[in-house]
C-alpha cells in the first residue's frame, strides 16, 4: 500500500496506539539554552504566540527560526515565522535566521553552522523543539541525528478542534498524521533521523 493510499484511509486500532505512544511524544519542559523553531506554513500566529509565552516565562535565551522560500510565498518560512515572533514580543535580537531549507533535515543541517557562529554550539546544552503536532517526535529525531550531544525538548501546537489523543477522527488531522508517520521508519533507514528518545 502506498503511502497515498494510507493518507487517505482510517488508521487501525493498533496503529492508534502505536501512533498515540510512540509518535505523540510530550516531554516536560525546562528552561533551555535554545528555541528551535521549524518552519511551516501552518498556524504561524500560533506557533509564535507559543514561542513568547515560552520567553515570557523565561524557557529560552536565544532561538533559531528555520525555513525557505516555498511554492505560493516571495518570503521564505524564516521571514514570516520571524516576524510574528517579534510581533509576539521576543526581541528581534534572540532570533537567529536560516532562510534556505526546504525539509527538516535541512533545517537542521543548515542552522548548525549558524548556531556555531552565533553562539558556539559547545555553549548550547539544551534545546526545545517546537513544531506542528502532527510532525511530533521527527523533529528531535532529526536534530539528534545531527546533533546527539544536546538534551532536547518537544512542544507540538496545532488548531484543531480535535484533541490530539482523538486524531483519527478528524479527516485532515488524521491525513497529516499518517503522512508523517508513515515517513519514520523510512527515514530512519535512509539515516536521516535517529532514534529518540534514546531507549
Amino acid at each position: 500500500m502506498s503511502v497515498m493510499d494510507r493518507s487517505t484511509r482510517l488508521p487501525t486500532a493498533d496503529e492508534i496506539a502505536g501512533i498515540n505512544r510512540t509518535h505523540l511524544i510530550e516531554t516536560p519542559l525546562r528552561p533551555a539554552d535554545l528555541l528551535f523553531m521549524f518552519g511551516t506554513r501552518e498556524d504561524v500566529g500560533l506557533r509564535a504566540d507559543t514561542a513568547a509565552r515560552l520567553w515570557r516565562e523565561g524557557y529560552f535565551r536565544g532561538s533559531i527560526v528555520s525555513g525557505g522560500v516555498t511554492p505560493g510565498s516571495e518570503q521564505s518560512e524564516c521571514t514570516v515565522i520571524k516576524a510574528a515572533m517579534i510581533a509576539a514580543g521576543i526581541p528581534a535580537d534572540r532570533i537567529l535566521e536560516e532562510h534556505r531549507a526546504m525539509n527538516t533535515g535541512e533545517n537542521v543541517i543548515f542552522s548548525l553552522p549558524i548556531i556555531d557562529a552565533a553562539l558556539s554550539l559547545a555553549n548550547i546544552r539544551s534545546v526545545i523543539c517546537l513544531g506542528n503536532t502532527w510532525t511530533a517526535r521527527r523533529y528531535p529525531m532529526t536534530l539528534h541525528r545531527h546533533w546527539p550531544e544536546v538534551t532536547k525538548m518537544l512542544l507540538t501546537v496545532d488548531s484543531f478542534a480535535t484533541p490530539r489523543a482523538l486524531w483519527h477522527t478528524d479527516a485532515e488531522f488524521c491525513r497529516r498524521m499518517l503522512h508523517e508517520w508513515d515517513k519514520i521508519e523510512l527515514y530512519r533507514a535512509k539515516g536521516f533521523i535517529a532514534e529518540w528518545p534514546e531507549a
